[in-house]
């Protein structure tokens, strides 16, 4: 399967650049019938309530599902250090999702190097029914002992498109996940068709069995544009 959105949909910036000028309360709306997935950052700013988790649940539509990105005061504040209790409180609440539930984000902060020890306190904690992925932001872990390592646990690495960082397409689970924040500047970057193209060609080549791809490049609703493309891409390379 084939899952292309955005990193969110209630961008105040997006109102006429997407959503035409419609009412807020009619926005999600209007954004699942363009995608059919979304990636929730939200509960990384804020921990998420089971009851918010229902409005979720019940406002999308049947064929709709949702990754959701982990709160920071497991992966920033605390980096994973304790949070055992944490991380399943953050799992009970995905459960609310049920049957549309994606994957489980779980993105580490720059300053957070690798090591060997820190990788395996990480992997201790996480629900193996899930489907978890982990986004790096510091290059030491883009290294061949952490693929193998999330291969073993078949734990998703996050192929990133961001400043500074290695842009390598890595495959350590069934499904791949990947996260386009901009290029060249975080959050505001207009991706070309000729990049795309090459995306899209390189998704191909690592046979996946479902594809997770959000961009979260929402300056300009640049996010909405590229989505939409990406999509149409990668359908195209699977039908040629």
């Amino acid at each position: 399967m084939l899952y292309v959105g955005c990193s969110g949909w209630y961008y105040n910036h997006w109102k006429e650049l997407f959503y035409n000028g419609i009412p807020q309360k009619d926005w999600f709306k209007y954004y699942a019938k363009v995608f059919d997935t979304v990636e929730l950052n939200s509960p990384f700013y804020h921990f998420p309530k089971e009851n918010t988790a229902k409005t979720w649940y019940h406002q999308a539509p049947k064929y709709f599902v949702y990754s959701i990105k982990a709160n920071r005061m497991i992966t920033h504040m605390k980096k994973f250090v304790g949070t055992k209790k944490l991380i399943k409180d953050f799992y009970k609440v995905t459960n609310v999702l049920k049957e549309k539930l994606g994957c489980v984000l779980f993105q580490l902060p720059p300053s957070l190097h690798y090591h060997e020890e820190k990788l395996k306190e990480i992997l201790d904690q996480l629900d193996r029914d899930k489907k978890n992925v982990l986004e790096f932001r510091h290059p030491s872990w883009w290294n061949e002992n952490v693929y193998k390592v999330l291969k073993k646990n078949k734990i998703m690495f996050c192929t990133v498109s961001g400043p500074n960082l290695p842009e390598e397409f890595v495959k350590t689970a069934d499904d791949v996940y990947i996260r386009f924040h901009g290029k060249e500047n975080w959050y505001d970057y207009n991706y070309s068709q000729k990049e795309l193209k090459e995306y899209a060609k390189q998704i191909k080549t690592l046979k996946p069995k479902n594809i997770w791809a959000y961009f979260n490049n929402d300056a300009n609703a640049y996010a909405v544009k590229n989505a939409l493309v990406l999509k149409k891409m990668v359908t195209e390379e699977y039908k040629s």
